[in-house]
């Protein structure tokens, strides 16, 4: 009887830590079925202990089991699946709260069918905990849907409550965060302008900010417009109607999700297309595959290129800023500082500060907006810490981001550092892309930390194939470790640690 209690108390703790960890990947994992699906198979290694219990279920359906070896497997279990630090930790939304209550129903349901007609039904349970968490989203869509219309048909009330608001839409492949921020400092020299805050950019993240956040005062609202399949920027563009837009690249960004570079450049120009006929758009002109695959909406281009109708010329960078001279399309100069490293930032602000001179902001208000901004969080931050120095470009890299952090790290003359995870999220070009991370990282750093064996492997080649010399790499088990790796290096010149990337949880 001991025995007996013990399994299911177990169980239940087991299956409870259990149901947080697959709910908070499906978070992640933006509440879509496909992808959870492609994500337990390929992370079916993660759930080994749930595989035993399977196994141990169908043996107790034919044969007696001691009831110790399941509470065992089931106490290994809740330790695997108990709660750690996350990047990005769970948020307990309404719809998390719901999922959660769905799936501890179909999860109790299971516990009474063991106790009335077999224990074999108790292991079955705890194993199929990552299906019944998409059952219980099956079965809570109809609501979901009921309320995410409620949602957004009070969100478009709000808006068309505010028919002098302007909307700017900002999309593309990178850096449309960045644009985002930089446009809204520098908005507010003559505008009191809203934002979509941190990474909301999806339907609900705009929805929410427009409930909680816009105010009837507000005269501008930069809207930042994410995607991972066609259709989710023109289902943005209808819940907030934007008169202009910025679109910052095209590139191989989610290809995994998009499948081809056709569907990205289709998604993207969804904001293009949502937008009246005297509307702005403007596309950054340095980007190749926009100048091969120009939109149909009539645009002006921004960049550094000499073509471009608004471009940032003269540049000149160092560790601790960049001065440029900024010239419009009616030819107007103007000599710029900016707290910000990197050319790709320079050509991200010339994308705002064009868009703010086209809505009648002249430029000697701008500079002193200009100085105000400060590096987005793990986007090229720099950090002092005395004889270290951190360059913290830790969001979602790219083949252009890596490119442009190098190109950032090359500016110093100190010893450079380089921790990495590599890129993912590139579907088949993903080895290819990483192998051309490692050989351009060959010729820049002094010393590269790769986090995680099989992930960087790709990475490792292109640094072999660039004579890149064995004994100034390190493999480390995880951030902690290669930074830890990092500060241990012998050296007597000052040493900038560039952290290239961070996987999500759910890598």
């Amino acid at each position: 009887m001991i025995a007996y209690i013990s399994c299911f108390v177990t169980a239940a703790i087991a299956s409870l830590l259990t149901i947080r960890y697959v709910t908070h990947m499906f978070q992640l994992n933006a509440y879509k079925p496909k992808v959870q699906v492609k994500w337990l198979w390929h992370n079916a290694y993660r759930f080994w202990e749930l595989a035993l219990l399977l196994v141990l279920a169908a043996y107790s359906w034919r044969n007696a089991l001691n009831l110790w070896l399941p509470t065992a497997v089931l106490v290994i279990a809740g330790w695997t699946m108990r709660p750690r630090r996350a990047k990005k930790p769970l948020v307990y939304t309404h719809r998390v709260d719901r999922l959660l209550l769905t799936t501890v129903i179909l999860v109790a349901g299971g516990f009474y069918m063991a106790h009335t007609y077999g224990f074999y039904l108790l292991p079955l349970t705890v194993a199929l905990i990552p299906l019944l968490v998409l059952l219980a989203n099956y079965i809570n869509m109809p609501f979901e849907a009921w309320r995410r219309g409620t949602y957004v048909a009070k969100a478009r009330k709000i808006l068309k409550a505010s028919p002098d608001l302007t909307v700017i839409g900002v999309t593309g492949s990178y850096g449309k965060t960045s644009v985002k921020y930089y446009l809204n400092t520098l908005l507010q020299a003559q505008f009191n302008s809203l934002m979509t805050p941190e990474s909301y950019n999806t339907p609900m993240g705009v929805v929410k900010t427009v409930r909680e956040r816009l105010k009837p005062t507000h005269e501008v609202f930069v809207c930042e417009m994410g995607a991972q399949n066609v259709g989710d920027i023109k289902e943005l563009c209808e819940i907030a109607y934007p008169r202009h837009g910025i679109i910052t690249a095209l590139g191989q960004q989610h290809l995994e999700s998009f499948k081809t570079q056709e569907n990205i450049i289709k998604t993207k120009y969804e904001l293009a297309d949502a937008l009246p006929d005297d509307g702005f758009l403007l596309v950054n002109g340095d980007n190749e595959l926009i100048r091969a695959n120009p939109p149909r909406h009539k645009f002006m281009t921004y960049g550094l290129n000499e073509n471009n109708d608004f471009r940032a010329v003269d540049i000149k960078a160092s560790p601790k800023g960049t001065s440029f001279t900024f010239v419009t399309s009616g030819g107007e100069r103007c000599e710029l500082r900016t707290q910000l490293l990197g050319e790709h930032n320079i050509i991200n602000l010339a994308g705002a500060l064009a868009m703010c001179v086209l809505m009648g902001i002249p430029l000697s208000k701008l500079k002193p907006q200009l100085l105000k901004i400060s590096a987005v969080p793990h986007r090229l931050q720099l950090t002092d810490h005395g004889n270290v120095t951190i360059i913290d470009d830790g969001f979602n890299s790219n083949p252009s981001g890596t490119r442009a952090a190098l190109r950032t790290l090359s500016l110093f003359d100190d010893y450079k550092i380089m921790i990495t995870p590599g890129m993912v999220e590139l579907g088949e070009e993903q080895d290819k892309l990483n192998r051309e991370f490692g050989e351009n990282a060959a010729k820049v750093c002094d010393y590269v930390i790769l986090v995680g064996d099989k992930q960087t492997c790709a990475i490792a080649e292109g640094l072999s194939a660039a004579g890149y010399p064995a004994d100034k790499t390190y493999v480390a088990a995880g951030l902690q470790d290669g930074l830890a790796h990092a500060y241990a290096l012998p050296t007597e010149r000052k040493k900038i640690i560039l952290l290239e990337n961070d996987l999500p949880d759910n890598y």
